[in-house]
């Protein structure tokens, strides 16, 4: 009796070990044939679930978004203010800064062999980008688009930071910052808005 598949589950597997490969030699450097072997699959089983490099690294991006976004959910749950959320998410930064620095270093590489059109154009990298969107909006309660992407530039600019090493960058420090910074300020506006009303 032949063997049933999970097709869906079976392509998860596969993108689960993928990162680790696309780690260890760069997007631009590793071919197919290499991650194939790196999968022990044939680069035809490979193909048949991802047609091209760029779309194996675009799901990618969407699988490790989603993981993202359910460790940070998990890491924060039952902290209440948003002053200890935003503490607790910089300690979670900080204490997977290794994986994240690859995944910015990738994310880099991965750009500089884009067309800008292909980029703006590819779906499954604009849902990544919602999903870390609604991902702000829900695990810190923030709705305003505006200091969703101040929190998300800060944490793209903190991993580069420590990707370049820059021993002076404490992710929990500047945390720590933003979270009185922010509390501070949506205090101010939530007092201004109800003193004018």
């Amino acid at each position: 009796m032949p063997k049933i598949v999970d097709h869906d589950q079976y392509r998860k597997e596969l993108l689960s070990k993928c990162f680790d490969l696309f780690a260890q030699k760069g997007y631009s450097a590793i071919t197919m044939r290499q991650i194939a072997e790196g999968l022990s699959v044939s680069t035809g089983t490979l193909y048949h679930y991802f047609p091209s490099k760029q779309v194996l690294f675009e799901q990618l991006v969407e699988d490790i978004c989603e993981q993202d976004v359910l460790m940070a959910k998990a890491e924060l749950e039952g902290i209440q203010t948003l002053q200890e959320r935003l503490e607790a998410l910089g300690k979670f930064l900080a204490k997977n800064e290794d994986y994240y620095i690859k995944w910015i270093y990738l994310q880099v590489d991965f750009c500089q062999h884009q067309d800008s059109k292909d980029m703006q154009d590819s779906v499954a990298l604009k849902r990544a980008t919602e999903r870390y969107e609604k991902a702000v909006y829900d695990i810190l309660g923030i709705q305003d688009p505006v200091l969703t992407w101040f929190i998300l530039s800060l944490i793209d600019g903190l991993i580069f930071e420590r990707l370049m090493d820059n021993k002076a960058v404490s992710i929990p420090e500047q945390f720590s910052l933003l979270s009185k910074m922010l509390t501070a300020y949506l205090e101010k506006k939530l007092s201004k808005k109800t003193h004018n009303s």
